[in-house]
């Protein structure tokens, strides 16, 4: 999905100057813990997240991510922003909820990362169920 349909679809505003929004990204994700990031992020996700300082910049070009919206009306700081730009990291923003960011994105096509999956397995070993 192009960060153009991503705007869209979140009612987004661009935050980042200098982004191509023919750019791609090619699942989504939502996660406050950073931790979590370095442990799930794929290649190109868009990562959904309320947390604005820079550490989120550095833990998004760790993990390879698209790019990242803030959610929940968050504005980053300056330092974030400036950061950003100067690792290539595109930042977005939503007014909804991250709950309500992937939900729209998720209903539009968005694939979720591939954690869902693993989880899943890991979900079934531990309670049971179908594969």
């Amino acid at each position: 999905m192009k960060l153009r349909e991503v705007l869209q679809i979140i009612e987004g505003q661009v935050i980042s100057k200098d982004i191509d929004l023919e750019e791609e990204v090619t699942c989504g994700g939502g996660a406050d813990l950073m931790s979590d990031v370095l442990a799930f992020a794929q290649e190109g996700m868009l990562l959904m997240t309320g947390l604005t300082n820079p550490q989120v910049v550095r833990t998004a070009e760790m993990a390879g991510t698209g790019a990242i919206v803030f959610v929940r009306a968050k504005i980053p700081p300056p330092e974030t922003i400036a950061l950003a730009a100067h690792k290539k990291v595109p930042l977005l923003g939503s007014k909804y909820t991250m709950f309500e960011a992937c939900g729209r994105l998720y209903v539009a096509g968005l694939a979720p990362h591939v954690l869902f999956e693993l989880t899943l397995r890991r979900w079934y070993d531990a309670f049971g169920g179908r594969e």
